[in-house]
């Protein structure tokens, strides 16, 4: 049976919302292409703070259950769900068949880190 505790649930919904500010921090510049690049820099690292201020605690409270591959490969499918939903909802960009193969193939190769 799962593991459903507060340290098994916490560092997901943690890298979840660190991954939103994290998104937009590294891509959101993306859709202002017309400004300086040292604003969008400024501002991706402005952005960014709130973004380790959520990954940092999620981390050490997931070391309660998780091995630090486990929490990297956590942290890396959050990522891709993000972004998939930030590329088409933001950047207004679509989603390819590939996209979809290659983010499937990457969730399977993650699953592999769970196994007993």
């Amino acid at each position: 049976m799962p593991n459903f505790s507060p340290a098994a649930l916490w560092p997901i919904l943690l890298l979840s919302l660190s991954n939103v500010f994290m998104t937009f921090a590294w891509y959101g510049h993306l859709k202002y292409k017309t400004s300086p690049l040292w604003i969008a820099i400024v501002a991706s690292w402005g952005i960014a703070f709130f973004e380790y201020c959520l990954a940092v605690p999620a981390n050490r409270i997931g070391a309660e259950v998780y091995s630090a591959a486990q929490l990297k490969t956590i942290q890396e499918v959050i990522t891709l769900i993000v972004f998939s939903g930030f590329s088409v909802f933001f950047l207004k960009e679509s989603l390819t068949i590939n996209h979809v193969i290659g983010f499937a193939l990457i969730a399977a190769g993650a699953a592999f880190v769970f196994r007993g």
